[in-house]
């Protein structure tokens, strides 16, 4: 049951009717797992931490650099050097002290993962390395886990998500199969404008608080691709693919 306080800081949300207290109490009990707190898991955790998700797991290695300022919403200018996972979680901590944060200062590798994947019930991956991304999808195929995954790459983004709860496909490698040599670039490499990470790094937490409430979610399976330079919107449905190496075995 919501407290008087609970009730008070959430009334917004409570007042629609695909939330109400019952879908506010979904989201106290819910454990999310964000790995890769820059661009897109800056704004994904801080809407994750507003809206009430009881559990928040925090995983990136990284340290703040003042080249990330310009895009990752959670840190400030004295935070340089500091370890993203311990910085991103007292920023949450302080701005909502009713939920649970406990930030992994470490770099996500598949032992790891499979560990402590199975401790949550969604998984956000908000990273920018095709490895990781590959890893991510086959850890979550194989705990049942739904994934809700994206990138940015200039004003452009990409944002699927996969329920893999019954076992079965599609997943992100029917989309881009680990085998074929794709060269990926990364904010690094070819730059990146900050609000588009907002967008799509919101877009993620969206889907994510819509799956956990039950709700319809309209990138399951679903390939979105945004254009925030222009606002266009397209979509392409995926389908498994039979000789899948990760959801066709």
């Amino acid at each position: 049951m919501l407290s008087s306080k609970e009730l008070q800081r959430y009334s917004r949300q409570i007042m629609l009717p695909q939330v109400g207290e019952d879908g506010q109490e979904k989201l106290a009990s819910a454990r999310i797992m964000i790995v890769g707190l820059g661009g897109l898991g800056s704004p994904a955790a801080l809407y994750l931490a507003a809206a009430g998700i009881g559990e928040l797991h925090l995983v990136d290695g990284d340290h703040v650099d003042l080249s990330n300022l310009q895009r990752q919403v959670l840190y400030k200018t004295n935070h340089q050097s500091k370890s993203k996972a311990l910085v991103a979680a007292q920023q949450l901590a302080a701005a909502n002290p009713t939920i649970r944060v406990y930030p992994h200062s470490q770099m996500a590798n598949e032992s790891w993962l499979r560990e402590h994947v199975k401790q949550v019930d969604l998984v956000l991956d908000c990273t920018d390395n095709l490895d990781i991304r590959h890893t991510i999808n086959r850890v979550c195929y194989a705990a049942r886990r739904p994934v809700v995954m994206a990138s940015v790459q200039g004003f452009s983004g990409q944002l699927i998500s996969f329920d893999f709860s019954a076992g079965k496909g599609p997943c992100y490698a029917c989309l881009f199969p680990p085998q074929q040599q794709v060269e990926v670039q990364n904010c690094s490499t070819a730059g990146v404008i900050g609000p588009a990470l907002g967008v799509v790094g919101s877009m993620q937490a969206l889907e994510a608080i819509k799956y956990l409430m039950g709700m319809s979610v309209s990138s399951l399976s679903t390939l979105h691709l945004i254009e925030t330079e222009t606002f266009a919107l397209q979509t392409l449905q995926l389908r498994a693919h039979d000789s899948c190496a990760v959801c066709s075995a």
